[in-house]
């Protein structure tokens, strides 16, 4: 028995048995230095050295959080399932192992949000392990390897990649920097361009242009290190085409907020609040960089469509479909924001409205 075991490195003390701990073979156990204050020792990284002392002997140890990943459609109930994973985990250190024994059913946004997830929990000194062999269902064990979530996550080709064809999957991505020309081939091509929904190329290129500020806002407002992630499907049977788009900044609430801190008013600006400001035509929180026109066109296109434009940001939720915008805060909070589209696939034949008809 080891009496003195730091959970999570720099964490809180307690009694652990080594048993029950998980062997690392990149651990480096440590013996004869105390910890006074934890909170302060948070600043250091695993590789610095912690104060010496002649008494107590310890050890250092990780210990392993298990998140059990269970169905995941896009409800907001779903949602608010990701959002107590993702609090679960939203510390530095933190070493965290993913388990599908549950998982019977993910879409899109919950893929993009475990892809975004594994790699803020990375950044932050921790390390993530999805539990492959437990992923039992062949539906969800062949969606991660299609839109090739697995792949990329373990940058490694695994062999049961080579499943079926991707022919309702649009792709997972990772986009570290802010590179535009692929991003807007992805939107183009992956996105709207399969013949899923009947847009002509004006219109296309109009809708992606807008979901395109989507990931220049993530770049140049979210501030986050790790960049934008997106995923999407297509629901024959739905006739559904849905995309997600994630990044875990500071999020649009808490953005809005800074940006408007000068005003007294700000202080009492509610969630639904900052989200109502940001989805108003030339609201920008970057000085000098105007946009937000292609709202316009996308609001008139979903509601066209029937869709829906659904945006998850801190304490905020914003709801665009037929029937109007719809602003409401939620009681639980999430350091980022998510859009997750959904349009629906029928026999229309879409195009700008200024565009002459075809002779």
């Amino acid at each position: 028995m080891i009496n003195n075991v730091y959970y999570g490195i720099f964490g809180v003390l307690a009694d652990f048995s080594l048993q029950k701990v998980p062997n690392r073979q990149n651990l480096k156990f440590t013996e004869g230095y105390d910890i006074e204050d934890s909170e302060q020792l948070r600043q250091y990284q695993r590789e610095e050295i912690l104060p010496p002392r002649q008494s107590i002997p310890w050890r250092i140890i990780i210990m392993v959080k298990v998140i059990s990943i269970p169905r995941l459609n896009d409800s907001p109930a779903d949602f608010e399932k990701l959002f107590a994973i993702w609090s679960q985990v939203n510390d530095y250190f933190e070493d965290v192992q993913f388990d599908f024994s549950q998982c019977d059913f993910l879409r899109s946004n919950a893929v993009v949000f475990f892809g975004g997830l594994s790699r803020l929990i990375e950044s932050r000194y921790g390390t993530v392990t999805f539990e492959w062999d437990t992923l039992k269902n062949e539906k969800v064990r062949s969606y991660l390897c299609q839109n090739s979530f697995v792949e990329i996550i373990n940058q490694v080709n695994i062999p049961f990649l080579k499943l079926l064809n991707s022919s309702t999957c649009i792709p997972y991505r990772e986009d570290k920097i802010q590179d535009m020309n692929a991003i807007m081939d992805y939107l183009t091509d992956d996105w709207l361009g399969r013949c899923w929904i009947q847009v002509n190329q004006a219109l296309k290129d109009a809708i992606s242009g807008y979901v395109w500020e989507i990931y220049a806002n993530a770049f140049e407002h979210a501030g986050s290190a790790i960049g934008v992630f997106s995923c999407g499907q297509y629901f024959p049977k739905k006739n559904a085409l849905i995309l997600s788009v994630i990044d875990f900044g500071q999020g649009i609430v808490a953005n809005v907020r800074n940006f408007l801190s000068a005003d007294p008013r700000a202080e009492h600006l509610t969630a639904a609040g900052c989200l109502r400001w940001a989805f108003k035509k030339g609201s920008t929180t970057r000085l000098g960089i105007s946009r937000g026109m292609g709202l316009k066109l996308l609001k008139e296109f979903i509601c066209l469509n029937q869709g829906k434009l659904e945006v998850y940001s801190n304490e905020g939720y914003a709801l665009i479909n037929k029937d109007g915008e719809h602003f409401e805060n939620r009681s639980s909070s999430f350091e980022g924001t998510i859009f997750h589209i959904t349009l629906r696939c029928d026999e229309k034949i879409y195009k700008l409205a200024y565009e002459e008809p075809p002779f």
